[in-house]
């Protein structure tokens, strides 16, 4: 991994120069309509106290009925508020990444729709499919990108509009009441610093050989057609997940994972101010949080009010944290996620003082 190269001098603290990625300013926008378990019951045979007992979720954000609005909309605004924290404008930006795996359409990615938006000319715009686990793919990037020079000023996006691809029915509802809309924004910038702060070791896995246990098969290129009435008719074109099989893997990884990185960057869990999981269910953060035997306040959770929100929900809730000052100036904080692939993998920064 890049971040692990250099560990072993990394762990020295001072002493060491190099261009460390920093976070320079977040910010995170969810679209105006809300829409909570007791709204779903009229589409679908459920309840609120049966969402809230498998996903601990009570409310999400759906975009408006009859709107034109994609991910590069609602990463617009959530670019907007982190660029004005950050105090950048546009023309700052040497690299856009955006994470998503609902694009504005088939092609092209949303990274090139963002950056035109943002009034920009050629700026770069790279665009990743790594779903739940995106944010920590795109730092682990970003990171790189920054320590080979090749950008100094990165912008990282993870957007969602899910609402409009979800079978609001009883026939799709464990998957339904799950997914909602937002975006988060993250500013990295290069700092040349002796410090030991910024990205401090990360992670990455895959393993392909569980691709099917969550997925969203059409349009398929590997089909002719690439999509069908007999298909549609079928449900093709909506996710599926195996929950079962996903949580199974979910709670083993991620705590293995976080292990592994804090062995890595020679940390204690008692180091980690603070840990913040990819919001795809309260059940498994909790049962995540109980594997490597963590207090419920060193792990944050807002699913309960935004829902899944795939690519966008780790910034999301990193800038919620840091709005509620539950972190801050010198904290350390370890970022983990798993997601379809499956993809799994986990960041450590330290916040500068």
């Amino acid at each position: 991994m890049p971040c692990g190269d250099n560990r072993n001098k990394a762990k020295k603290g001072r002493g060491i120069s190099m261009k460390k990625a920093i976070i320079k300013g977040t910010g995170r926008y969810v679209p105006p309509r809300v829409v909570t378990n007791h709204e779903l019951t009229q589409w679908m045979d459920t309840s609120d106290e049966w969402i809230r007992q498998r996903t601990g979720i009570e409310q999400r954000y759906w975009v408006p009925e009859g709107d034109e609005i994609g991910p590069s909309d609602l990463g617009l605004e959530a670019s907007r508020i982190a660029l004005k924290r950050a105090g950048w404008t546009p023309s700052d930006i040497d690299l856009i990444i955006f994470a998503t795996m609902t694009p504005d359409v088939y092609l092209p990615g949303s990274g090139c729709y963002l950056q035109y938006k943002l009034g920009l000319d050629t700026t770069p715009a790279l665009d990743i499919r790594q779903q739940c686990t995106g944010f920590i793919y795109g730092l682990t990037i970003a990171n790189a990108f920054i320590r080979s020079g090749f950008a100094n000023r990165i912008l990282f996006v993870g957007s969602e509009v899910q609402s409009t691809a979800l079978d609001i029915s009883t026939r799709g509802r464990d998957i339904s009441v799950i997914f909602g809309d937002g975006a988060g924004a993250v500013c990295l910038e290069g700092v040349e610093t002796d410090e030991q702060v910024g990205i401090i070791e990360s992670t990455l896995n895959a393993q392909g050989e569980f691709a099917s246990a969550l997925i969203m098969e059409l349009p398929s290129s590997r089909l002719n057609p690439r999509i069908s009435e007999e298909m549609i008719l079928e449900g093709r074109h909506y996710a599926f997940m195996d929950g079962r099989s996903v949580f199974k893997h979910a709670v083993k990884r991620l705590g293995e994972v976080a292990k592994e990185t804090m062995e890595k960057a020679g940390l204690s869990a008692e180091e980690i101010d603070l840990f913040i999981p990819h919001q795809a269910n309260l059940r498994i953060n909790q049962a995540f949080a109980r594997s490597i035997n963590l207090p419920e306040e060193k792990v944050f959770n807002n699913i309960q009010r935004y829902g899944n929100t795939t690519a966008a929900s780790i910034p999301i809730a990193l800038d919620e944290a840091i709005e509620m000052n539950l972190i801050g100036n010198g904290s350390t904080v370890l970022f983990l996620a798993l997601g379809a692939g499956l993809t799994w993998g986990a960041v450590i920064y330290k916040f500068a003082d």
